[in-house]
């Protein structure tokens, strides 16, 4: 028999009670769901890009399951460089400061481009990072070029919240009940 000695599965503790050297299953569970957690806080669902007169909008749409604040980097790469046009993760580049601004809505992050030219065409991307999210990460591509965008719609944050709508049509029916609509 060799002369090594094999660790004890359990140890005596202070006071004689036996101590356990295995982790408890507890930890390890609520440390695998604290994980998970932090693994989906927040997921880019669609970018897009529209023209709105001369101008730019590239709509960046989010789930965020978290109530920690966003942090958001709107960039295009040209000739193989990233140029920063708006962001609270870094410095914009000079060249777009006086041209860009960012909105926030409920699930979206827009940014508008002033005169927007071939010049600006380009790959957009579109970065988000939740505060204390330790996830990477977040970022979505588009291809932009003047000639192949459509027209924004007049009323695309109308029908982001649709629930105003089903209501409506929800209530269609109690409103002819009490005359009050005749269709």
């Amino acid at each position: 028999m060799s002369g090594k000695r094999q660790a004890p599965l359990s140890e005596t503790a202070p006071g004689g009670h036996l101590r356990d050297n295995k982790m408890n299953p507890t930890v390890g569970i609520a440390v695998i769901l604290t994980v998970l957690q932090a693994a989906h806080c927040q997921m880019i669902k669609d970018l897009s890009a529209c023209l709105l007169g001369q101008n730019l909008r590239v709509d960046c749409h989010y789930e965020n399951k978290t109530s920690n604040l966003l942090r958001y980097e709107f960039s295009i790469t040209k000739d193989n460089r990233k140029h920063v046009i708006h962001s609270t993760m870094g410095v914009s580049e000079n060249i777009y400061r006086s041209r860009a601004n960012v909105t926030m809505h409920k699930n979206l992050v827009c940014l508008h481009l002033q005169s927007f030219t071939t010049s600006d065409e380009g790959v957009y991307m579109c970065e988000l990072k939740a505060t204390n999210d330790y996830t990477s990460n977040q970022i979505r591509n588009i291809t932009v070029i003047k000639d192949k965008l459509e027209k924004c719609a007049g009323f695309s944050l109308l029908i982001q919240n649709t629930s105003w709508l089903l209501l409506l049509l929800l209530s269609l029916p109690l409103l002819q009940a009490v005359d009050f609509v005749s269709l």
